[in-house]
């Protein structure tokens, strides 16, 4: 005789939704990153610092990648992480303080 094998299997819609719903946000992410072009919102997310920091810390310095389009500052995502690799290891050099 011969033995059938029989596979069961439920699915929970919830729990089915929320890998759907977690796999959408992944993707949305990983496709804002690659964007060129930020603006102010983003840059601050990016960078989890407020917008008045940033004017004071970064605005000021002519050699920050920074553009302005009208009244909106839009930023270059690739140039900015290159600018604040360097920035931050010159930082380092000098101690490791950013002064307010």
């Amino acid at each position: 005789m011969h033995e059938k094998n029989i596979i069961q299997f439920s699915l929970n819609e919830e729990g089915l939704k929320a890998l759907y719903l977690q796999e959408v946000k992944k993707y949305l992410e990983k496709f804002e990153m690659e964007t060129i072009l930020m603006d102010s919102k983003e840059l601050c997310k990016m960078l989890n610092l407020s917008w008045p920091t940033i004017e004071r810390i970064f605005l000021q310095d002519h050699n920050f990648p920074s553009i302005r389009i009208g009244k909106k500052w839009m930023f270059n995502r690739e140039k900015v992480r290159e600018y604040i690799d360097r920035w931050a290891d010159g930082i380092r050099e000098q101690g490791g303080n950013v002064e307010l």
